[in-house]
C-alpha cells in the first residue's frame, strides 16, 4: 500500500481481560497486514474527570485531555473497540470524546479531532447481540461530530464463553471477521484519508 494510513485503536473499556481489547487486538492485526500504520491508545493511561464546564472554565483543558487530542489529530482514522454497559457505550468512552471535542484556544478548528476522520466499530458482550445497542448509540454519536463512520461493524455475542484458556477466539471464521474490519478500514482511509 503506497499510501500508509494512520489508525489509532482504542477501548471504551479499562478492564485488564477485556474482551473488546482482545477483539480490538484482531482487527489492529488486519489493519496492520493491510499496510496500515496503527497507535493503540490504552484510555487507561490518560485518566480524565468527567467532563465539568466548570472545570473547563477554572482550570481550562486537562492536559491528559489535551494529549489524548494530540494524538487524534495526527491520525486520519479510528478502530473503536465498545463495550455495551447497559444497552449504551460506556462513559469513559464518552467522556473522553467529550474532553476532546473541548477547544484548546477560540482559534483551534471546530471539531478539530473529529472533523473529516474515519471510523470503524466493533464490540463483544456476554449479550446475546454482542454489543449491538451501544454501538448505534456510538455510530450517531460520531456521525454528529463529523466522523464518517463505515458501514461495516462486527458484534461478538455471548463473548464470555468465545475465547480459549490463551484468550484467543475459539471460533477463527469470527476471528478473521474482526481482522476483515481492520483491514477494509485501511483499504479506505488509504482512499479516502
Amino acid at each position: 500500500m503506497a499510501n500508509k494510513p494512520k489508525i489509532i485503536a482504542f477501548c471504551g473499556s479499562l478492564r485488564q481481560g477485556s474482551f473488546n481489547k482482545k477483539i480490538l487486538d484482531l482487527a489492529i492485526a488486519g489493519a496492520q497486514e493491510a499496510g496500515a500504520i496503527v497507535t493503540y491508545l490504552n484510555l487507561k493511561e490518560y485518566p480524565l474527570p468527567i467532563y465539568d464546564q466548570d472545570i473547563e472554565d477554572s482550570e481550562g483543558i486537562p492536559e491528559n485531555a489535551k494529549k489524548l487530542k494530540s494524538l487524534l489529530r495526527q491520525h486520519q482514522a479510528f478502530l473503536i473497540a465498545s463495550p455495551e454497559y447497559n444497552s449504551g457505550y460506556s462513559g469513559v468512552l464518552k467522556n473522553a470524546i467529550d474532553w476532546a471535542s473541548r477547544p484548546e484556544s477560540p482559534t483551534e478548528p471546530f471539531l478539530e479531532c473529529f472533523m473529516g476522520k474515519i471510523a470503524a466499530l466493533i464490540s463483544a458482550s456476554p449479550s446475546d447481540l454482542g454489543g449491538l445497542r451501544g454501538l448505534a448509540q456510538l455510530r450517531t454519536l460520531l456521525m454528529n461530530i463529523y466522523v464518517t463512520v463505515i458501514p461495516l461493524q462486527r458484534t461478538l455475542p455471548a463473548a464470555h464463553n468465545a475465547f480459549d484458556a490463551n484468550g484467543h477466539l475459539k471460533d477463527q471464521a469470527a476471528a478473521q471477521k474482526f481482522k476483515d474490519v481492520g483491514t477494509h478500514l485501511a483499504e479506505i482511509t488509504a482512499k479516502f484519508g
